[in-house]
This record gives structure tokens, sequence and C-alpha cells, in this order.
């Protein structure tokens, strides 16, 4: 029952962003949206549309894109983050401050292998998960949002383990290769496991990675049937293109390319999904921290090479980084421009100095674009990116 004599409670915060140049809804069925403003309230979009339309009632923040684009936030959808801001895999502290630098706002985690003397026994590679999963949970570097305690499967587990992860809030599953559980049939038995209980999964696909990892072939992958076929291209050895259009022909789960990977055979894959017709299940991650560095441009600069060497239009390729992961994780909370969504945006614009009339030609061309801010749930989290060329606009808080 409510208080008659109670103070009205407090108008929630609303933030409406104007004057945008190109609106990249991160959704493959209209990847381009016929807009010039987005509308916020506590930290979700509330519309999108012409502001003219969307109007200025109860506004109470402005940013003034100045001719940006903007685009949803990018997802990561393979990453190993092990505890904190700090990588053992090159032994580099704030990784993932720069990743968000980069256009990333949310990252998944493929596994926190990379952990020194990580454990291989049953209790100890579920108490790592859910460490992991409790601690980013409560660790959100600059904003970021990371998903972690990736299982990484062992020999020994059962599926009361699968159960009592999920309970405990595990909801991935790492790369099928990375432990000791290397075959089709004991692989498929744990996916099916994790299934049940709502796990998300990938496997390896291709050569060796690391020491202790196997080459996991077509067939294996195919008899596992993860929900992510990993690294399509290579982490880093690609397969031969027989094996891998095999997977493209026959696998209905998501196909993954990589930064740390094989580009010919990134552009095969590509190529390959497309006349498949599966780009809705195409979906992109870095596979780093890795041997070939940190890379906090990885997805942004992954984004790129396929729309300038892939002939995919680049409102299209980010499609890949953004919408199409989010539904494949099950995150319907992100991943696109639509209302009702977490407002994690990232304003993009041609980069100064470059060839290109505009942002989205300067891309097909080969140009990142530079990054002038960052939003998470609302929330300006930096102003131009340190880590991409200087974007030629670059959009300006205002008040109401």
């Amino acid at each position: 029952m409510s208080d008659a004599t109670s103070s009205p409670a407090p108008a929630p915060s609303r933030l409406l962003i104007r004057n945008l140049g190109p609106v990249l809804s991160g959704d493959l069925a209209q990847p381009l949206l016929d807009a010039d403003a987005i509308l916020i309230e506590e930290g979700r979009i509330l519309a999108v549309g012409r502001e003219s339309d969307l109007g200025s009632s109860g506004v109470t923040q402005l940013i003034d894109a100045k001719g940006s684009g903007i685009m949803p936030g990018m997802i990561d959808n393979h990453a190993h983050p092990v505890m904190g801001d700090w990588t053992p895999r090159q032994n580099q502290l704030g990784w993932i401050d720069s990743t968000y630098h980069g256009g990333v706002t949310t990252l998944v985690s493929a596994g926190e292998v990379h952990l020194p003397g990580r454990p291989r026994d049953v209790i100890g590679v579920k108490a790592l998960a859910i460490t992991a999963q409790r601690a980013f949970s409560a660790f959100s570097p600059t904003g970021m949002k990371v998903l972690a305690g990736a299982l990484i499967l062992e020999h020994g587990l059962e599926e009361k383990d699968f159960a009592e992860l999920a309970e405990a809030g595990v909801t991935l599953v790492g790369e099928v290769g990375l432990g000791t559980v290397k075959d089709g049939p004991t692989g498929r038995k744990m996916i099916d496991w994790a299934r049940r209980y709502g796990m998300t999964s990938m496997t390896h696909t291709g050569g060796h990675s690391i020491p202790g990892s196997a080459r996991i072939g077509a067939e294996v992958v195919l008899e596992v049937d993860a929900d992510v076929a990993a690294h399509m291209n290579g982490g880093p050895t690609a397969l031969p293109e027989a094996e891998l259009r095999l997977i493209c022909e026959e696998s209905k789960r998501g196909l993954e390319i990589v930064h740390n990977g094989n580009l010919r055979a990134g552009l095969f894959v590509l190529d390959t999904v497309r006349q498949v017709g599966a780009l809705d299940r195409l979906v992109l991650g870095t596979d780093g921290p890795a041997g070939s560095g940190v890379q906090p441009l990885g997805m942004l600069r992954l984004v790129t090479m396929l729309a300038s060497l892939g002939d995919v239009a680049p409102a299209e390729a980010f499609c890949f980084a953004t919408g199409n992961v989010a539904r494949l994780r099950g995150l319907e909370d992100r991943g696109r421009i639509a209302p009702g969504l977490a407002a994690d945006l990232v304003f993009i614009d041609q980069a100064m100095g470059g060839a290109g009339e505009d942002l989205l030609h300067s891309i097909t061309l080969g140009n990142m674009p530079g990054i002038g801010m960052i939003l998470t749930d609302g929330v300006p989290r930096i102003g131009r990116s340190r880590n991409t060329p200087p974007s030629i606009r670059v959009p300006e808080s205002l008040p109401a």
C-alpha cells in the first residue's frame, strides 16, 4: 500500500544523444538505422529515432555527437582473462582497460587457462571457475563487463558437477581441448551436460595452441557439437580448407573468426559461411591475450579487415562482433541498439588523416575508425580513446 504522505520518487535520469551520424544497430536484419538521436533512461535505451520525434521532455543530460557514428559496444567472444586486470600470458597489467579503449564493452572467457599452476583435478577446476565468475562479477575495469569462469573440461567431471556449477552462477564452458578432454565422445557427453544446465560452450578448432593442447579436427568439432566452433581460422594454426568447409556446411552452431589466427583462413571461412547462408551464426573474438601479445584494438582491427578484404559492408561486419555474439551467448540485454537494451555504446568516426569520404567508406578502405567516447550502462567512461587514431569528430557532454 502506498503512503500518501511520502515524498514523490525522484524522476529517472534521462540522457539524450543528438546529432548522430551513422547509427550501426548490431542487428543483421537492419544494420543501419534511420536515426539521429538516442534517448536513454537509467542506463537503458528508451528510444531510437529522429530527435524531432523523440523530444527532450525530462532530459537531464545531453551528449552532442557532432556527427559521429555510434555502435553497440563490441563483445569479444573469445578472451582469456585470469584474475584482475593482469595477464600472466604476457605479464602485462591493464590489458582489459586497454581493450575497453578499443571499443569492447564485454569480454567472454574461453577459459582461465593461463593461470600459473592451474589446477587440473575436478575440485580444482570447479573452484577456479567459481572464483573467476565471482571475482569478475564484482570487478569491472573502466566499465568492462567480464563474463568469466569458463569451466576447463577435465576427465572425472560428472553431470552433478555441472549442476553444482550452474547453481553457483557459472554459465560458460571453456574450449574443449584445453584440458584433458580432447576426444569427441567425452566432449559431446560433457557439452550435453553443460547445455542441460544452461551453459554455453566452445570447442578448440585447429592445430595445437599451447603446450598440453591438442589438434581438434573437423570430425571431433562436429561430434562435440559445442555452441561455438572456436577460432575456425586457427588458434593460431588453421585446419585445411576442406575441413573448414565441412564444419561450415555441417554445423548448425556458432562459427568463430579470431584476430589471433590465420587471416587467409579467416577470409575463407567468411566466404564459406556466406555461401551456406550462415552469416547470422558468425561471431568474432580475439583469442587474446596470446603468444602474439595483447591487442587492445584486436576486435576493431578484425572487423576492419573483414570489411575491407572480405567484401562485407562495415555495418554488417560490426554485427558479427555485437548482436550475433549477444544472441549466441544468451546476452539479450546488449549487443544491439534497440529499446530496452543496455546503453553500452561506442562513438566512432573516420580517423584523422586517412583515405575515405566518410566513416563507412574509410573502413572499406582498411582504415580503423577512431573512438571519441564510450558509455557503459549509459555512463560515459572514457572520452577520446588513447589507443585508436584520433577521430575527426569528438562527442561533447553538455548540460541539459
